[in-house]
Parts: structure tokens; C-alpha cells; sequence
């Protein structure tokens, strides 16, 4: 589609009309306002965003928003995705970003900071879910870092998006996304300054969890084994999504997550 909602040549879609989507939208805070105006013009220049399936991004009410990890450069891509499907796009990322004026202004645009590997990560993973009961969207990527998975698939994610999934009644919405890497290319270290990289999304359906959320809900203890299985049930659908946007089959197989932090553990990680 196009930018009105008009299909395009290819049959991608588009986001909704401006006019629609400005009624979705919260007023926007000073801090949030500075963060279009600079991010949006970037991914202009930064992306040639192609939308499939966009009409299926929840207009109103709480959206837990999971994709996959190809690049440091993903949060403005999908803060892109998120605010022209007419909502505004919460992060769970790394608290090290919060700090100074950055910090300052994260906390005024109302991203959330994730205190990884400490006891603050469960205070981070309760922002989330009253953001969440809120009626926001929280944008995470289970993966928590770019893929380390040399061909760019995802890799094994971890399971603090489980804990939300199943303590919120948020939509759990999976979007796969193909593209940034061409710019920012993480395995090589590498950026490639190009102007109007092709990024593509695939908006999914909804995850089902109803049966897991069932078990949640009849006071079973969230074992390990539980939170893998929401978890899993969510990067597969990812998965899925991500071999449609690149035409070839997803592996059998998936790369483990590394066991210490490196760089590019950056935004939108999972707790």
C-alpha cells in the first residue's frame, strides 16, 4: 500500500492514513515530541520501509510487541513501524542507556531501563507490565542482543517477555523484520552509509497463549519449563514470519545464546 492506504505494485501494505492515526496517539510528552522529530526524518533517510500486514497492529489497548534482533539500528526502524501503525512505542532496554541527558530524556519518552542479570530486572519487568495495563506498547526482543546466528535467523531467546505475556491479557503481537542489517552490519563490525536501505516488517497474527495463560491463571508455578514454552510458541511464529519476508525456509535448528554480554547487546532487550 501506499502511505493513504492504496495498494502498491507489490501488494505490500502500508500504514493507515495520517489523519486516522493521529486519534490513536496519546498526547506526546516535550521528550517524546524531540524524539520524532529527530528519529522519524532518520529513517527516512536511514530506510525505504515496506509494511506487510499492518492492518494488524491493535489500534487501542496494551500491545506486547516481539521481534527479532538483526541490528543496533532496529529500535528506530520499529519505532518507525510502531508509530506509523498510529501508536507510540515503548522499549524495554539496556539501563546503561540511561544515564545523563539521554537518560533523561528515555525516562520523559517513557522507555523502560532493564537492570539484566540483577534483582532490579524483576522492578523493570513490573514497569512493563503496568505500562502494559496502562494500555501502551511494549516493544521487546526476546533474543536480547543482535542474533548471533550467522546467517541472521533468531537465535535461543530468553524468557522475561514469558513473565509478561502471562501476567498481562496484552495482545502478543510478533513481527518479524528483515533489512537494517544492510546498514549496520553487526557480525563484521561494520557500518555501510546508504541512503534508503530496504527494511521490510511482517505484522503477524496474534500469538494464542489462551491454554498456557489458563495454566498461569489456575495458580500453577511459572517453571522454567512454562516460560520456555511461551517463549518458544512466540520466536516461532517469529520465525515463521521472517522466512515468508526472506522467501527460504527457516533452520531446524537454533543458535544458542551466548552465556556473557557483548557489544550490541543494546535496546529492546529482553529481562
Amino acid at each position: 500500500m501506499t502511505q493513504d492506504g492504496s495498494p502498491d505494485a507489490g501488494g505490500t501494505r502500508r500504514a493507515p492514513a495520517a489523519r486516522s492515526r493521529w486519534r490513536t496517539r496519546r498526547p506526546l510528552t516535550p521528550a517524546l515530541l524531540f524524539c520524532v522529530l529527530v528519529i522519524y526524518p532518520a529513517t527516512v533517510l536511514l530506510f525505504r520501509m515496506r509494511y506487510r500486514h499492518a492492518e494488524r497492529f491493535p489500534r487501542t489497548g496494551p500491545v506486547l510487541l516481539v521481534a527479532n534482533h538483526v541490528s543496533v539500528l532496529d529500535p528506530l526502524a520499529c519505532a518507525r513501524l510502531v508509530w506509523d501503525c498510529g501508536r507510540v512505542p515503548h522499549f524495554l532496554a539496556k539501563e546503561s542507556l540511561f544515564t545523563g541527558w539521554a537518560g533523561r530524556l528515555l525516562r520523559g519518552a517513557g522507555q523502560i531501563p532493564v537492570a539484566r542479570g540483577s534483582a532490579d530486572a524483576r522492578t523493570s519487568l513490573a514497569a512493563a507490565e503496568a505500562d502494559l495495563a496502562a494500555g501502551n506498547v511494549v516493544v521487546i526482543y526476546p533474543e536480547g542482543s543482535v542474533t548471533r546466528d550467522p546467517d541472521w535467523w533468531p537465535m535461543e531467546a530468553r524468557t522475561g517477555v514469558a513473565r509478561l505475556a502471562l501476567a498481562t491479557d496484552a495482545v502478543v503481537l510478533p513481527v518479524a523484520q528483515w533489512g537494517p542489517q544492510r546498514v549496520h552490519d553487526y557480525h563484521a563490525k561494520r557500518l555501510h552509509p546508504r541512503l534508503r536501505a530496504p527494511a521490510e516488517y511482517l505484522v503477524g497474527e496474534p500469538v494464542d497463549l489462551t491454554d498456557l495463560r489458563a495454566r498461569a491463571r489456575a495458580g500453577r508455578p511459572m517453571t522454567g519449563d512454562l516460560l520456555r514454552q511461551v517463549t518458544d510458541r512466540m520466536m516461532a511464529s517469529v520465525r515463521d514470519q521472517l522466512a515468508e519476508l526472506r522467501g527460504e525456509p527457516a533452520p531446524p535448528t537454533t543458535t544458542p545464546h551466548p552465556r556473557r554480554a557483548l557489544p550490541g547487546d543494546l535496546p529492546g532487550s529482553a529481562a
